[in-house]
């Protein structure tokens, strides 16, 4: 079954970075499209960036583009995520994923920005 385990996360002052790491296991992470997704306080969950199998094309959303590196590993079936330049807004706790049908959500790593 899927699995993903979220770590990495903590708390930042505005400005600082942070490096998100997902362990997944299950199946078949080369062959997946993968994402991070994050879940602010009180609101929906949002998908953040993603990655395709040849660990090279990525898509962000605009309000992490040129903060936000996604990158994966094929054969540790790792997905990372490099933060820098967080902001209170990018408070969340953040989850990885299979882009398409993503399931059994792991617990995710929270990420709080705050002087």
């Amino acid at each position: 079954q899927l699995q993903f385990v979220e770590s990495g996360g903590g708390l930042v002052q505005p400005g600082g970075s942070l490096r998100l790491l997902c362990a997944a296991s299950g199946f078949d992470f080369g062959l997946e499209i993968m994402s991070w997704f994050r879940q602010a306080p009180g609101k929906e969950r949002e998908h953040v960036a993603a990655i395709r199998t040849n660990g090279v094309t990525t898509a962000y959303i605009e309000s992490v583009k040129g903060r936000f590196t996604i990158s994966r590993d094929n054969n540790k079936k790792m997905l990372y995520l490099q933060m820098t330049g967080l902001t209170r807004e990018d408070t969340a706790v953040y989850y990885c994923n299979r882009k398409n049908n993503p399931d059994s959500w792991g617990q995710g790593t929270q990420v709080t920005v705050t002087s």
